[in-house]
């Protein structure tokens, strides 16, 4: 699988692609954030790993003006400690974050639980009617991976699909963060980790542009429950 990862740390990209590569992806490495984006509108890649602090375009920025196209699974590298820059790049479309300096292996392991999906998804034949969910308006394909309402589709991303996918399946019953966490992002929930928060946000926004009521509920101090209807 393909990665392009847009850091300005030049000697981190070095080994970051020498560690990746030997356990089987193909890494291109950029330093400059219009540089990274022009690449990742014109080609395909499996994931982005995206730094914020960024020559030319902040990763923000960058990551604003992909989500105007493509749904690309980007990966936020941000700075330890740096709880708005987290959150913001969940707002904009992130798939998830991890904070510097972190562990190599810590940022394999985020980074295959994203490819498995990507993997999982190449693997499947042709979509079939059959294999639907229909939940309190809303749509939810799992051959096709979409959702939509009265056939309008939703514009996930691939986490905001697999979260919203989740809750539908157990539509009714109380869907923990910890569950969520770790069926989805392929981790345990840290304390204070508000990724997942930020995802049902985003997709309860993107829901209310077609349905105003409330269609996922949240479970204070629990999870989250998508609301069956009548």
């Amino acid at each position: 699988m393909k990665l392009l990862m847009i850091d300005d740390d030049t000697g981190l990209c070095e080994l970051l692609s020498e560690y990746l590569t030997a356990q089987g992806f193909e890494i291109q490495s950029v330093h400059d954030g219009a540089q990274g984006l022009k690449l990742a509108q014109t080609n395909d890649y499996a994931l982005i790993l995206l730094d914020v602090m960024l020559p030319t375009l902040d990763g923000f920025e960058v990551l604003k003006q992909l989500r105007q196209t493509k749904l690309t699974p980007v990966i936020m590298l941000t700075a330890k400690g740096e709880d708005f820059d987290r959150i913001f790049g969940l707002e904009l479309g992130a798939d998830d974050y991890i904070p510097k300096p972190f562990n190599h292996r810590e940022l394999l392991a985020r980074v295959k639980a994203i490819t498995r999906r990507i993997e999982h998804i190449n693997s499947l034949s042709v979509p079939t009617t059959n294999n639907k969910l229909l939940v309190n308006g809303i749509t939810v394909n799992l051959a096709a991976r979409e959702a939509s309402i009265n056939n309008s589709t939703l514009t996930l991303t691939g986490t905001e699909y697999e979260i919203l996918a989740l809750l539908c399946k157990n539509a009714g019953e109380v869907v923990s963060k910890e569950q969520i966490s770790e069926e989805v992002l392929g981790r345990r929930l840290a304390s204070f980790d508000r990724s997942i928060d930020m995802h049902v946000s985003n997709i309860r926004k993107k829901i209310a542009e077609h349905i105003q009521a409330e269609r996922i509920k949240t479970m204070r101090g629990t999870g989250y429950v998508f609301i069956q209807g009548e």
